[in-house]
């Protein structure tokens, strides 16, 4: 097996130390193994806090760094067919529904209830949607209603029955399949949302290994999930620890002082900061 790595950020800013780390994992792992390759993917299906020149600025960030990638970075832009398919797929199977809720209406049903869904960073989708019968979905669609689509998870998992997945820091892991509850797979604002892009786009590039920050695990039950519906191969995982600030904090884009592109202006040389970084 050809050991296959990517490193997906999003262009809505410039890289920092946080994803210094990501970067150097997904690329040591595949510089290590005979043949392997590390690949650049842009995550920019946020449209509206997407802008160019972070495209450019990404890449001279990581050659600073001495971060190579081999072949021709993915926009996910340019993936709004195959999204679309495995949804189709998904909606075939009777596994996706319509979601006309916002966010306020979604906050105002969680009040209401006495006990409201948790999962790892609080209340999830409550399901008011997965209520709607067939007739009431279908004249709301096409009234020209707003709305989502979301997995129907319950059902979704009796289908695939129990899996796991490996993570080479935290060893087998049992796949949680309600845990984020009825994920969103394509927003209202575009076709496709990030739990199903990534899980499509990894499999077309033949990804074999995902590595990203520990704050993904969670996220990763429900990837396995759409792999399994979706017939499509289980990648290597590799959740790494986050690099934080003073106060323990994930380091975010609006931490301009600790981008890549501050540090060279200041004169930090790139291999000093990889050390400094430390294990991951």
């Amino acid at each position: 097996m050809i050991v296959r790595t990517r490193f997906a950020p999003s262009p809505t800013g410039r890289l920092h130390l946080g994803h210094a780390l990501a970067a150097r994992v997904a690329h040591d792992l595949a510089r290590e193994a005979p043949g392997g390759e590390f690949l650049l993917r842009f995550e920019d299906i946020d449209g509206p806090r997407v802008r160019e020149e972070f495209y450019q600025g990404i890449e001279e960030d990581l050659l600073w760094l001495g971060l190579r990638w081999d072949g021709v970075p993915l926009r996910q832009t340019t993936r709004t067919a195959a999204y679309e398919a495995a949804l189709d797929e998904l909606r075939a199977m009777g596994l996706a529904y319509p979601c006309f809720c916002t966010r306020r209406e979604i906050q105002a049903e969680l009040a209401r209830m006495a006990s409201a869904p948790q999962g790892p960073e609080g209340p999830v989708y409550p399901g008011t949607c997965r209520k709607l019968g067939e007739d009431e979905r279908r004249a709301r669609i096409l009234a020209g209603d707003a709305h989502a689509w979301r997995l129907d998870s319950g059902p979704a998992a009796q289908i695939t029955g129990q899996l796991t997945f490996r993570d080479l820091r935290h060893g087998v892991i049992d796949v949680r399949p309600l845990l984020l509850g009825d994920i969103v797979l394509a927003r209202k604002d575009i076709g496709t949302a990030y739990h199903l892009a990534v899980v499509v786009d990894d499999a077309s590039q033949e990804i074999s290994h995902v590595t990203r920050g520990e704050d993904l695990l969670s996220s990763t039950h429900a990837h396995r999930l759409l792999q399994a519906l979706l017939g499509l191969p289980e990648p290597v995982y590799l959740h790494h620890r986050l690099v934080t600030d003073e106060l323990g904090h994930r380091l975010a884009k609006r931490s301009d002082s600790l981008s890549i592109a501050a540090m060279r202006e200041a004169g930090k040389p790139p291999h000093s900061l990889l050390e400094e970084l430390g294990p991951a």
